[in-house]
């Protein structure tokens, strides 16, 4: 059953983009205790992604964290490197990376993709959430092809 509002998120393990290289994450510890807007992307360096999705974010850290955000983290089915590296190439300090390179996060939430068309294989869907104590407050699922629910200015109107 797809995660929805009001469900507590799956506690798998992610992989963090850290400054001495990839370290694990259970998700249950990464999401408790605070406010956390999380957004997943179909891929790293892909063009929505890299040129909308994650610079909006990058763009309205201030505002989210002014809203009550505590953290703002970006998620993909791409490993900690490739993660890291383009967290380096956009900027984005105020963004955790999240490798989730087996999918097993998507596939816990049911928001798994299926790019195999596009040479992808199976990715997480485009989305955005507000995630308080490990519970999901806001849920925002693209169709695909899209980019409107899941973007920094529509997470900001729904704070």
């Amino acid at each position: 059953m797809t995660i929805a509002i009001g469900d507590k998120l799956p506690d798998v393990k992610l992989i963090k983009a850290g400054e001495g290289g990839p370290e694990p994450v259970q998700s249950a510890e990464f999401f408790a205790g605070r406010k956390v807007a999380l957004f997943s992307v179909p891929g790293a360096f892909t063009p929505t992604c890299s040129a909308k999705h994650l610079p909006g974010f990058v763009d309205k850290a201030a505002e989210l964290k002014a809203k009550g955000v505590d953290e703002i983290a970006c998620t993909a089915v791409n490993d900690a490197f490739v993660m890291g590296a383009w967290g380096k190439a956009s900027g984005s300090a105020d963004v955790t990376m999240l490798s989730d390179g087996n999918g097993d996060f998507v596939k816990a939430l049911d928001l798994v993709m299926d790019g195999t068309g596009f040479g992808m294989g199976h990715r997480g869907k485009r989305f955005s959430m507000v995630v308080n104590d490990g519970v999901v407050e806001q849920l925002n699922v693209e169709a695909p092809g899209a980019f409107e629910v899941s973007s920094a200015d529509h997470l900001l109107g729904q704070l």
